[in-house]
């Protein structure tokens, strides 16, 4: 996308992102998370590479938030305000994944991470697009994975693990709603933007589409990738409710997950 340097980016499958951000030395980065190891089930390993590949993840969040706040300082002092608190969040949520990481026993480096939201959304050229994807769409689809993954660990037995991500639940619908509102206000005020946005979605898609595995690929692990529509998790309305979507927003979203006979009207909100 326009704006970064050459030394910026890298190459991935014929698109071009921004170039990964820096991780120790321990740690060994790859392109897609189709080239990440996965284990099926909450075996000992399997629950160690979920926490180890969320922490990341929310390393990566405060990657992204300390970026916009870098790359667009003349936003609005309140967005930047949101922003910042933001960066605050997602280091609680790294710093208590890493130590129950360290208590079942995992450590740092001990899986292959993808920085893979960092490499798309920082890419884009406008906060309001960054936005819609970071927050609006990666964030939004953490909502929906919270909304269902603390029963999952008690199932498995594992008490406190339930416990740290319901912590992170309430903050990831606060980055979600001041993102929505945002958006809003921004979008108004330029509706260019709106063009700006709509190229992002597509721009992702692209991506997707591009580093997804191929027919008969297997894992690093040997096993064979899960179908796409048997990966798809239940859309999380109640909280999604709560970070300011809209109704008719998540109607469509529920029709485009393949959720049809789901309407907001008979949620709970």
């Amino acid at each position: 996308m326009a704006g970064m340097k050459p030394e910026e980016t890298k190459q991935v499958k014929g698109m071009t992102l921004r170039r990964d951000p820096a991780r120790e030395a321990c740690f060994k980065v790859v392109d897609s998370d189709a080239e990440l190891e996965e284990w099926p089930g909450m075996t000992e390993i399997s629950r160690r590479q979920r926490i180890h590949r969320h922490m990341n993840n929310e390393t990566g969040a405060i990657e992204i938030a300390a970026q916009c706040l870098v790359d667009f300082p003349e936003a609005p002092w309140e967005l930047r305000m949101h922003l910042a608190r933001q960066c605050w969040d997602e280091s609680r949520h790294v710093a208590g994944l890493y130590r129950r990481l360290r208590e079942i026993g995992g450590y740092k480096g001990e899986f292959p991470i993808s920085c893979f939201e960092w490499c798309v959304t920082c890419s884009l050229d406008t906060l309001a697009a960054r936005l819609a994807l970071q927050n609006r769409t990666f964030e939004a689809g953490e909502l929906d994975l919270l909304g269902q993954l603390p029963a999952k660990w008690r199932e498995a037995g594992d008490e406190k693990t339930a416990e740290v991500l319901e912590s992170i639940l309430g903050d990831e619908i606060t980055h979600v709603r001041f993102a929505n509102q945002w958006l809003r206000v921004l979008v108004r005020e330029d509706r260019r933007l709106a063009l700006k946005i709509a190229m992002a979605v597509r721009f992702l898609s692209a991506v997707t589409a591009a580093l997804a595995p191929q027919d008969g690929q297997l894992s690093p692990v040997g096993l064979p990738y899960e179908e796409p529509q048997n990966r798809i998790t239940q859309v999380n309305v109640a909280d999604r409710k709560q970070a300011d979507f809209t109704d008719s927003e998540i109607d469509e979203y529920l029709r485009q997950s393949g959720f049809q006979p789901i309407m907001t009207g008979n949620a709970e909100g």
